[in-house]
Formats: structure tokens, sequence, C-alpha cells
């Protein structure tokens, strides 16, 4: 993409109606609150500030005059969904670059690599992400030298789907210097060939940062176009809203001069990379919402653990499928209070990345500690919290602990769950409605790019435990699946209140940000199968059209 085509797509994304007294009508509206009660309507009367003035009732009178009418043909509208996790330019650079995600072997991969090597024989690094060694059956990480046999002539680096591991070439070893004297990082493993200290090619967790930094910087017309890539696919699967979990200054700068020059159409919460990011951004504490609402810095992102595909999540016991493994703490307890510490004292937001059992044991014990500190309304955050000790399930509720988590990870993850953890230790996998029936919010995200960024797969997954191919039957433990207004409410209001956006958008009613999606079925009554195959006809943001579908229903606005 180049920097024509990003004013292109500027151009595209500032389609009319903007900004005005507009009346959308004949539509099948639903709203769900933070108590999963639903509100529904035919009629949104927005306002000149791109607010909802009035939701309609059918036997309510229309208002005679306006700048705009919309004739919504009896399609379902929904509030903006609010993605509470994803990654906003890796969204972009994922699309731009080399994407091994729907690879299924070693063998695909190398020819998809291969392949795009030849397609791009000027770029002096081949990068991306994607890969998935569980996917492939591979039994093992891949190595240096299966890297090599696809590309031997330019450094390779590639990010494992879950962003916890980097698998690289021998030119790349050679560019960042890593040999067999490398030590491990504190909170990071470097893989080895068998009986020795060489690398083997995959660096886990805080490792990963050892060759990822002889990679060229992307410069800042890069950082542009992955946002602009990130927000056209974004809004066109209905998502208004995002919480970015790991901000960084020049991921920031860009969304600045997005703001700035009127090409930021939806809404960003922001979450800093760490410490430095944050008083980078932030200085001496949250920013104002900026852009009418369009963006804000939270808070920070910390991580205490890895993920369960590298085995790098933090476990009470040991991997049952690695005896001599707990994971990777990434920091200990005394650095992880003090990170926390240094952020809550500047009334920033924190939201910690935890996995496994002893990581959210971790987390919880700290918020628990720092809560009679620190008071006020925090709205601490727990990142994934994909598993969690049956004993420390209550606690979020009783900590007022929000609990960000992505449905459609336990459809991706089940069997490796099961291998990873065995049976005895999957009661409090992926417990979304015990975790909220003792209390907590919840929150649903995709972890885009690491799954998918479409939400319907997302609402799918939490009504009914089960995956794309309707497995298992019956569902996942199904006695963790919420109900359809429960997960809607986690993708929209509740979305919103865990980056303090309420009041602002995630729900429609009078006074908040007319921010909305026409959607071709109703999400409250379709089936998980029907709820995949979910068509957004039409995006707006702020009362105006961003995103439409080929044959959707713009034909019918009119001036009045």
């Amino acid at each position: 993409m180049t920097r024509t085509h990003l004013i292109s797509l500027a151009a595209l994304l500032f389609a009319a109606p903007a900004a005005a007294d507009t009346l959308v009508d004949n539509v099948d509206g639903i709203s769900v609150d933070r108590a999963g009660k639903v509100t529904r309507f035919t009629g949104i009367w927005i306002d000149d500030d791109g607010r909802v003035k009035a939701l309609l009732q059918r036997k309510d009178k229309r208002p005679q005059r306006t700048d705009f009418a919309v004739d919504g043909k009896g399609a379902t509208v929904i509030p903006g969904l609010v993605d509470s996790h994803v990654h906003v330019m890796g969204i972009g650079f994922g699309a731009l670059t080399l994407d091994l995600s729907q690879t299924k072997s070693l063998a695909e991969a190398q020819a998809a690599i291969r392949a795009y090597a030849a397609q791009f024989p000027d770029r002096k690094w081949i990068v991306g992400r994607g890969w998935n060694q569980e996917t492939w059956g591979l039994g093992r990480f891949p190595t240096a030298a299966e890297l090599d046999a696809a590309v031997a002539d330019r450094p390779v680096l590639l990010e494992r789907v879950d962003g916890h591991a980097q698998w690289a070439n021998s030119l790349a070893l050679k560019a960042a210097g890593i040999d067999s004297a490398t030590a491990d990082p504190a909170g990071g493993r470097i893989e080895r060939l068998p009986g020795s200290r060489a690398p083997a090619g995959v660096f886990v967790d805080n490792a990963a940062d050892l060759v990822a930094k002889a990679v060229p910087a992307p410069r800042p017309d890069d950082w542009d176009l992955a946002l602009a890539k990130a927000q056209e696919i974004l809004i066109a699967n209905g998502v208004t809203a995002v919480a970015d979990m790991g901000t960084t200054i020049e991921a920031w700068q860009s969304m600045r001069r997005a703001g700035d020059t009127g090409w930021l159409r939806m809404r960003i919460m922001a979450y800093a990379s760490g410490p430095q990011n944050m008083e980078l951004i932030g200085g001496p504490g949250p920013t104002p919402w900026l852009y009418d609402d369009r963006l804000r810095l939270n808070g920070v992102k910390l991580y205490v653990d890895g993920a369960l595909g590298s085995r790098g999540a933090w476990l009470k016991a040991p991997y049952a499928d690695d005896a001599k493994n707990t994971g990777l703490p990434l920091v200990n307890g005394a650095q992880l209070r003090n990170l926390m510490s240094r952020a809550a004292l500047d009334k920033f937001q924190v939201a910690v990345h935890a996995i496994g059992d002893r990581a959210n044991a971790e987390v919880l014990d700290a918020i628990e500690e720092l809560s009679h500190t620190y008071g006020g309304d925090r709205r601490w955050r727990i990142e994934h919290a994909q598993i969690v000790d049956p004993v420390d399930i209550a606690r979020f509720g009783q900590l007022g602990v929000i609990a960000s988590m992505q449905p459609v990870h336990q459809t991706s993850d089940r069997l490796m769950a099961e291998a990873r953890l065995g049976p005895a230790r999957l009661s409090g996998a992926y417990a979304w409605r015990s975790i909220a029936a003792g209390g907590a919010t919840l929150a649903f995200g995709t972890d885009a790019p690491v799954e998918s960024s479409d939400p319907f797969a997302g609402l799918a997954a939490a009504i009914s435990r089960t995956g794309p191919d309707g497995q298992p039957f019956g569902g996942w433990f199904p006695a963790e699946a919420v109900s359809r207004e429960a997960a809607l409410s986690a993708y929209t209001a509740n979305g919103a209140w865990a980056g303090f956006g309420e009041g602002r958008f995630g729900e429609l009613r009078p006074g908040v940000r007319a921010d909305f999606v026409f959607l071709d079925r109703d999400p409250l009554l379709a089936s998980p199968e029907d709820l995949r195959a979910t068509r957004v006809l039409q995006t707006w943001v702020g009362g105006e059209r961003v995103y439409e579908a080929a044959g959707a229903i713009s034909s019918q606005a009119r001036g009045r």
C-alpha cells in the first residue's frame, strides 16, 4: 500500500452523510446495557454532533425536518462493537506482510515463505507472523535450518500466532549476533538444538527481543499505512472501538497524525506498552479524550507470563506434556507490584496479561494488596484470564477485576489446552460464566491478529463453546457458555465501561455517540452457525457512515 492508497482510503472513510441531523428509520434496532437489559427500537434520530438524540419506537412520531434520512429496510442495527483486546498495528502490519496463519503444515508454510520472498525480491528482510506448530502437527518448534530451506539469501523473522515466540533463519541469527554463547534472558528462552547450546531458531517470550532488535524499524509512513489498513479491516467487521493493548510511542504518534488530519474514524482506547511508553505518551497521567472521543491513553499493558502454545504460561503445577516445565514468569511478584504501583500512582489504568493459573493468582494477589493503597475507581484488568484455578475464580468479582477475555481462544486452543493441562485442570479454563457469576465484568475481544478480528466468531463461541466445525458436539464444558445478551453486552456496553468509555459509546441511547452497525440478521436470535455467517452491511461512527458493503443500504439516504 502506497501513500496514494492511504489518501484514497481516507477519502473512502469520509463517506457521506457527514455528521448532520439524521433519521435512520425502519430498522430492527437492539441495544444491551451492562445488566443485559435489551432495548429494541425502530428508528434513531441523530443530532448535528453525531450523538443519539432519540430512539424511536414504531408508534412514535418521526421528526419532520432532518438533513438526511435513511430507510434501513428492516435490517438489524446494533451498537458498534467494542473489541476489548486487539493489537491495532499488528493487524495492519500483519495484513501488509507475510501471513502464515492459514498454513496447515510446515511444508505449506515453507512454500508460502518461498513464494513471498520471490514476490518481493527487493525486501532486505522477510518479516511476518502467524505460524503455529500445533496446527502443523509438528510436535515441536520449527528450526532455523527449516527456514533456511525456504529462504537462505536474506534474514527472515516470523512471529508465532500468539505473539510469544519468534522463528529466525540463520542470517537473522547472524544479523542479531546470536550464537551458542548467547544466554537466555530473564523471562525468556532460546530453544537449543538437541545436545548442544546452539540456538535452534525459535525464541520464546523475552528472548524474542534478542533477534527482533536487528530488524530495521518501520518508518512513520509504514506506521500510517498499518493504521489505515487496520481501520479498514476492523470497521468492515463492525468494530467501531478497540482497546489497543501495547501501544508504542510510534503507534501513538501515527494515531495522533490520523486524528490531526481527519482520517481517524474508529475509537481507540490505548494501553501503553510498558511504563516507558506510558510516560512518553501520557506524561503525568491518562490523556483526555481526543478527536470527539476517538482516542485516549487509558493506561498501561503489563505482562506476567507467556502463552500456552509456547509453554510460557505460568502454571501452579508442571505442564502435563512437559513435566519439568511450569512456564515462564516474565516478572516476579515484587517487580509486578512495583510496575503496577508506578502506574496506579498517576491514575493510569492497569491491564495485566495473565494466562496460566499461577499468573492469574499472582495478579489477583497484587490487586488485593494494592487496592488498599490505591482506592477509587481503578477498574483493574486481567487480559486473557484463560486458565484460572477454581479457588481463584470468585476473587475476580470480589476485587472488582475486569476479565478481558477472548472467546475464540477457547475454540482455537481447546485441544492444545487439553494436552498442556490434562483433564484434571480444565474446570477453570476459559470460565466465562463462572467468572461473571461471581460479579466480575466480562469484556470480550479477539486478540487480533492472533485470531481473526471477526467479532461474530467470538459471539458464536461465547454462546456455544463450539468451533466453526460445530465441535465438540454440545460444546466444550458447555456450562461455561454465556447467554446471547451477556455476550453482546461483553462486546458493547461492558467493553466501553472496561475502558472508561461509558456514556460516550458502547450503547445506543440518548446522549451517546451514534456508533452502530447494520447487520443482515438478529444476533440475539441467530444460531451459532448463522452468527458466524453474519454480514456487516454498514458501519456508522459518530453519526457518519464509514463503511458500506456492496449492494447495501446507502441508496436510501436522502436529504429532507
